[in-house]
């Protein structure tokens, strides 16, 4: 349980510094789904990279991002409340609060859902 504690703390810390892409390739298995909401899945890491690379791409200004809890649950989850704060270029201003969980595999994230209103 510490490794996922450590883990998931490097994740939201490199976000935090603005390197989410680099947390991508560092801690999600090559398999991972990925899922917003009740969206459709995107399953593998080539199309999720592009999934994130176009999201970041599109933040016309970011105004910040705070972790407000982590939580470790059963059988290798961790589950993270985030409150963003930023503009996106097709969406227009976003302040929400999110929560993402993540199960783990490998030390690697390979499945993770966000939940977030509209």
């Amino acid at each position: 349980m510490n490794n996922l504690l450590e883990n998931i703390s490097n994740v939201n810390d490199m976000i935090l510094q603005g390197k989410a892409l680099e947390a991508f390739e560092k801690y999600y298995h090559e398999d991972v789904i990925m899922q917003e909401n009740d969206n459709p899945k995107i399953i593998g890491k080539d199309a999720n990279r592009i999934r994130e690379e176009e999201f970041f791409g599109a933040i016309t200004e970011f105004r910040g991002a705070k972790v407000l809890n982590v939580t470790l649950g059963q059988d290798n989850t961790t589950m993270v409340e985030w409150q963003w704060d930023y503009t996106h270029k097709e969406w227009g201003i976003r302040n929400y609060t999110q929560v993402s969980v993540q199960q783990w595999k490998d030390n690697k994230i390979i499945n993770e859902k966000f939940y977030y209103g509209s």
